[in-house]
Formats: structure tokens, sequence, C-alpha cells
């Protein structure tokens, strides 16, 4: 297990003793801090891999944290962890390089598991993410070509299109999910130096989701043509060369991704998609 040095910061002070209790028994150390001042003095003091940071702090408020916290020589990894659902204050924190979203009530096992995540995560998934636009009805943003910014937009997208039932916002993050990885890894070729820029435009009736591949373009063909690459003796060796390297065959995802949006609709290069769920 990956034991680090975590501060909670929280004006909730039966909260701090309660999640603070619930980490130190799963190995970590923990600090609290109930205010920005205070915790800002932890962090030029102290070490910390981790902060678990509220949103609603008197004074200076979480948001204003989160964009200190990024000016230090080395910025911890920030979970928040809020009441506050509002796409505003989600966008917000995107913006200010947050890796993970939680809103509360969370359960101590979803606590302990966005932490251990958190931990576990390599640099690449720590990536800065640039924010074009932050409006709850046009969201846009461009990042890296690594994967574990799928998983990490992925949380971000669940916890973005509040409002909708439960099955239309796990299909919309799946399908986003999907053709993510396909941008990444076919496009982007798992580059970090190249980007991919996503844009969720939400309409009345309707959510609009556009990717623009950094590259060669989605691999639509990518399912038949894994099954064809491979010789007779290793009907799945172009599988398992991908399972290698993290990713799945690409046409996998976008032959899933078909079946949980309405409309999917390539332009002429085939290296921008748009995907279309109508609300009723």
């Amino acid at each position: 297990m990956n034991r680090a040095a975590i501060l909670l910061v929280d004006d909730d002070r039966a909260l701090r003793h309660a999640v603070g209790s619930l980490l130190e028994r799963d190995g970590h150390t923990v600090l609290q801090a109930g205010d920005g001042p205070s915790a800002l003095a932890h962090l030029e003091r102290e070490a910390i891999e981790l902060v678990m940071l509220d949103m609603g702090l008197p004074g200076m408020s979480g948001l204003d944290l989160l964009a200190r916290m990024r000016d230090l020589d080395r910025p911890p990894i920030v979970v928040v962890i809020t009441a506050d659902d509002t796409p505003e204050t989600l966008l917000a924190a995107i913006r200010g390089q947050a890796y993970r979203y939680i809103t509360k009530p969370v359960s101590p096992v979803a606590i302990v598991a966005a932490v251990a995540d958190a931990l576990a995560a390599s640099s690449q998934a720590t990536l800065p993410i640039e924010v074009i636009s932050a409006r709850p009805e046009w969201v846009e943003i461009v990042v890296p070509c690594v994967i574990q910014m799928a998983e990490r937009l992925h949380a971000f997208i669940l916890q973005l299109e509040t409002g909708l039932p439960q099955d239309v916002r796990e299909s919309v993050a799946q399908a986003f999910r999907e053709l993510l990885c396909n941008a990444i890894e076919w496009g982007g070729q798992l580059d970090p130096n190249r980007t991919v820029r996503i844009s969720c435009i939400r309409a009345h009736r309707m959510l609009i989701y556009r990717i623009l591949d950094p590259g060669q373009g989605f691999n639509i063909e990518a399912l038949p043509h894994a099954a064809i690459s491979n010789s007779p003796d290793d009907p799945i060796g172009h599988a398992v060369v991908r399972e290698e390297k993290g990713i799945r065959p690409g046409g996998l995802g976008l032959v899933m991704t078909r079946a949980l949006v309405d409309e999917l609709i390539y332009n002429e290069a085939r290296n921008e998609v748009v995907f279309i769920k109508y609300l009723d």
C-alpha cells in the first residue's frame, strides 16, 4: 500500500476527525487544517503528497487555496471533497488542476478508494488540463495524449452531468471515455506532447460531445483489422500486444459507443467525431 502524508482541509472539525481517523487506520500520516492560511502553513513546512480539500472554507475559499497550491514548488495531488455539486465549481476545480472531485455525503469506502487511486496515479495522470471554456452549457478542454486522462475525465463527466437520470449519465460518460481512449491511442499515439481537444455542449434537449483527434483519425476499422492482422497460429496476438501496453483493441470501444448514444458522426477526414444523446 502506498502510505503518504495527507492534509485534510475542511472547516468541519468533526468531519476532519472522522476522515483523519479513517485514513490513519489505513496507514497514512494525516495533518488537518480548518482554513486556507493554516493549510498553506502546513504545505510550506511539510512534504504533503495529497490534499483533501473542501470548497466552502471561511475567508480564503477552496478555489483560492487550490490556485495558491499550483504555485508551490511541488504541488500536491488534490482531491476535492465538498457538498458543492454545481457545474461552475466543478469546472473551476478542473481549471485549478484538481485530480478528482467528490461530492458529500460520501461513504468511508469511497474516501479510502479515492485516496488510494490518487496516490497510485502516475505523473502522467496528473498532467495539466487546459480549460478553454468553463461555461456549464459549453465546456471545452485540451488534454495531453496519455491514457490515464480518460479515467480522470470520466470521473469528472459523471459529476458534471448532474440532474440527468443515472443511466443517461453513465452511458454518456462511458461513450466519452471510449472515444477519448481511441483518440489518445490511435491519433495521439500515447504521446504526452500531443493533445486532444474536447467540447461538451449542453442544449435544452440534447448533449453534444465533440472530440478532435490529434493525428491520423479515429480508427473505426480497428476491430476488423485486429481480427485479420493475426496469423492463424496466433489468433489473439494483436489483442495481447495491445493488452501489454494497457490498451484494448480500438474497434471494441467504438462498437460499444454506437450502442450508448443516439448519433455518432465523423467528419470526412475521420479525425473529428461528434456524438449526441437526446434528452427527454
